[in-house]
């Protein structure tokens, strides 16, 4: 079995094949088709299993091939996705991961958490952005400050 055999679009299947991968670990082989179909999962597996880009693809997937259902009064991006982490080490590792396997679509990510100054994301808030990836104190933050 192979990533193309999954569905994924020419651009992701790009990604991943720079990423020098080219099997999908079962834990994307179960989760890959599903979240694609638009269901939900809840799966779990070791530390480096391909979890995020098992979650990441699907992801990208069908936020690429469904345009935007609203732009803000500013006609900016609204956030599409949210994915919610614990930890500033887990929301820059599932950033970077958007980041690398969306390199070729035109997709805006962000991430935000705490202990850093506010200000930089607020601004990038602003510019609209599709997929955000927070940490809960720092999302709770910007929903109290209305950003």
């Amino acid at each position: 079995m192979s990533f193309t055999t999954l569905g994924l679009s020419a651009e992701l299947l790009r990604a991943v094949a720079e990423k020098g991968y080219s099997e999908p670990t079962p834990i994307q082989l179960q989760a890959i088709p599903v979240i694609l179909e638009g269901r939900d999962v809840l799966g779990a597996a070791q530390t480096g299993t391909g979890k995020t880009a098992g979650f990441t693809l699907p992801l990208l997937q069908r936020l690429n091939v469904r345009p935007p259902f609203a732009q803000s009064s500013e006609g900016r991006r609204v956030i599409r996705a949210l994915i919610l982490v614990p930890t500033r080490e887990l929301a820059a590792q599932v950033e970077e991961s958007v980041t690398t396997y969306g390199k070729y679509l035109p997709l805006k990510s962000l991430v935000i958490f705490g202990g850093v100054n506010i200000n930089p994301q607020i601004s990038a808030l602003r510019s609209g952005v599709d997929i955000l990836v927070a940490t809960p104190g720092r999302l709770l933050d910007h929903v109290r400050q209305k950003t």
